[in-house]
């Protein structure tokens, strides 16, 4: 059966398995690629890995415009999305309102889950935030990297540590059965990264693929986009 392949960061996989449906019926294609890491993602395309339509961060799709890879008429923003702070299910809640607590959170856990730190959206953060925080070292045995922030998150719901938190992107978190979102990176450490997508200049389905960028940009989501994690494009202001 054909489908569309897609390239995307794991930020817009919870987004993009809810418009699935919709767009099988309205295309007759199924959705298969690849998420993860977005810099492994705009690696696979630039190798070659087919792909139909691409949606990773806007400073990203801007490059691979200009290195002809996408088709700079199909660049559509998606939405916003935020770098926050993740609990265990019945955990109590960690949150932080300004820099010196997010510190104090971050040294209180016994291990903290996050996505790969050299690829990831939310991991490179985390890295800059640890720094930032002069707790790099402090906490680097208790660090628990994984290749995206799903993954991680996953680890996250089933570890056995005794106060473990979970760093990575809003949406990543909401759709991950067994951790619940615990807060927003305070003032100073916050991250909110527009996600963008394009439709690939090599593309096989290139007009199946806009549609489904007008369907996860579309007015007629906003609902499911909230759902998802995704904050208005408008905010970005």
């Amino acid at each position: 059966m054909s489908a569309l392949n897609i390239l995307s960061g794991g930020a817009a996989q919870g987004l993009v398995a809810s418009l699935a449906p919709t767009f099988k019926t309205r295309t007759g294609l199924d959705i298969e690629g690849g998420f993860g890491a977005v810099g492994i993602m705009a690696g696979k395309l630039r190798e070659g890995v087919p792909a139909d339509i691409v949606l990773l961060t806007k400073a990203l799709i801007a490059i691979l415009a200009q290195e002809n890879l996408v088709t700079p008429a199909s660049i559509t923003d998606v939405g916003l999305v935020e770098t926050a702070m993740a609990v265990r299910a019945g955990d109590p809640p960690v949150s932080a309102s300004d820099p010196a607590s997010l510190r104090a959170a971050l040294l209180g856990a016994d291990a903290i889950f996050v996505p790969d730190i050299k690829t990831s959206t939310a991991g490179l953060h985390v890295a800059r935030v640890l720094r930032q925080l002069d707790i790099e070292d402090k906490v680097a045995a208790r660090l628990r990297i994984y290749p995206n922030g799903a993954t991680a998150m996953r680890h996250l719901a089933g570890s056995d540590a005794l106060r473990p938190v979970g760093c990575t992107q809003s949406t990543e978190i909401i759709s991950t059965p067994g951790i619940v979102l615990s807060g927003s990176l305070p003032p100073g450490c916050e991250l909110s990264t527009m996600y963008t997508a394009a439709v690939a200049t090599r593309a096989a389905h290139a007009t199946q693929a806009q549609h489904l960028i007008d369907l996860l940009s579309g007015p007629e989501q906003h609902e499911l986009r909230v759902q998802a994690g995704f904050l208005d494009a408008k905010k970005d202001a």
